[in-house]
């Protein structure tokens, strides 16, 4: 039996031997000696030649949009509300009356501060006079006696301020029953209803203000970016800002660059700043979550190729360039910023150079390359007849 089995394997082993030596090995396409395509035809691709134009450079964040200022309105006095003269989501003006306080109260309290002080003046003109009388009768007078009667006209005196001033307070107090709006903005739900009692110490208030223009957009940075921010700010004083809607990525607003921070946070490695932006469209709410751009420089005269043509691999970045013979290869370029489709280089290209835009994963190096542009061999003769389609230029790929 075990001999059999030994038969079966020894004939297996040698079958399988004369179909790989049978087997035909494949050959690599060619055309005159380089490589193309699968079928060995030049590979069909797009190209674009490098170019110079100004080329902005941003420093891109997610920001979170903050009110301007924010006010929650508080009662200052205890009473009833009496009135409430705003509507909710109302846009207000600073010194707008949004809400009365019942003022009897105080109305009594100014009147009563008033009432004592006129008393008390009366009391000091009667003394005045009666000092000047003693200073007038000289010797007939005892020293003593005017003396008593100056010292009383300064206490007079000191009572009519002490009054002047409970009644400038009283008069405060009752102002503070008109309860205005201290900047502009725009009202918030209400918190307090007509006919409650509200007091000085709530802490919820009566409504939450909020200033939407200007607005302000707050975002981070990597520590890494802060020095060529302050850089720019010391050259040019000011930088721009530009906030993006995050679903569509349409720019809703554009501003200026109003503070960095003065820490940078231990924790994230990253800065933050603010920018306030002018909001006339109402396109940024307070609470939302914006793209934010910030324009650090535009360099002028930058080398840059379509940002597709930009290939990366194990040693980085690099553009299938091609040469007068019509081949690529590979050339590693350093990109800086990719801004609208395009890519800014550092290194790699000169202007003009040529590389592949489209078609770039049939292609390696030395491969041979096709712009899709026909000559007049590849028209099959129809170049020299009256077969050309008018509109096309006969050119050699």
């Amino acid at each position: 039996m075990w001999r059999k089995r030994a038969a079966q394997a020894g004939g297996l082993i040698v079958v399988a031997g004369l179909a790989f030596a049978l087997w035909p090995s494949p050959q690599p396409s060619k055309t005159n000696g380089r490589p193309g395509g699968p079928d060995g035809r030049p590979v069909a691709v797009t190209v674009a030649a490098a170019a110079r134009r100004d080329m902005p450079i941003y420093l891109d964040a997610i920001g979170t949009v903050q009110a301007y200022n924010t006010v929650t309105v508080r009662s200052r006095v205890d009473g009833e509300l009496v009135e409430v003269l705003f509507k909710e989501g109302q846009d207000v003006r600073a010194g707008d009356v949004l809400a009365q306080i019942d003022p009897r109260t105080y109305r009594a309290q100014y009147e009563q501060a008033l009432a004592t002080r006129d008393k008390d003046s009366a009391q000091l003109e009667a003394a005045r006079r009666d000092l000047a009388r003693y200073v007038s009768l000289g010797d007939r007078v005892s020293g003593q006696s005017v003396d008593t009667q100056r010292a009383l006209v300064r206490q007079l005196e000191a009572s009519v301020r002490a009054d002047e001033a409970s009644a400038s307070n009283a008069k405060t107090m009752l102002s503070y029953t008109v309860i205005a709006a201290p900047i502009d903005g725009r009202t918030g739900m209400r918190l307090v209803d007509r006919g409650n009692i509200v007091r000085a110490s709530d802490a919820t208030g009566l409504v939450t203000l909020t200033q939407v223009q200007p607005i302000s957009v707050v975002f981070t940075l990597p520590q890494q970016s802060l020095g060529a921010v302050n850089e720019r700010l010391r050259q040019d004083g000011k930088l721009s800002v530009q906030a993006l809607q995050p679903e569509t990525r349409a720019l809703a607003d554009t501003g200026e660059l109003e503070l960095v921070d003065n820490q940078i946070d231990q924790t994230t490695g990253t800065i933050k700043l603010k920018a306030v932006m002018p909001n006339a469209e109402r396109k940024l709410w307070p609470g939302g979550f914006v793209n934010v751009r910030l324009l650090l420089s535009v360099r002028k005269d930058g080398l840059v190729v379509p940002a597709q043509a930009v290939q990366r691999g194990p040693q980085g970045t690099y553009v299938f360039a091609v040469k007068e013979d019509r081949s690529v290869e590979m050339r590693s370029v350093k990109v800086t910023t990719v801004e609208a489709g395009q890519a800014l280089l550092d290194d790699g290209l000169t202007e003009g150079d040529t590389v592949v835009v489209e078609g770039t994963a049939k292609l390696q190096p030395g491969s041979r390359i096709s712009t899709g542009e026909k000559g007049a061999e590849g028209q099959g003769g129809e170049g020299k007849g009256g077969g050309q389609r008018k509109g096309r230029p006969d050119k050699q790929p």
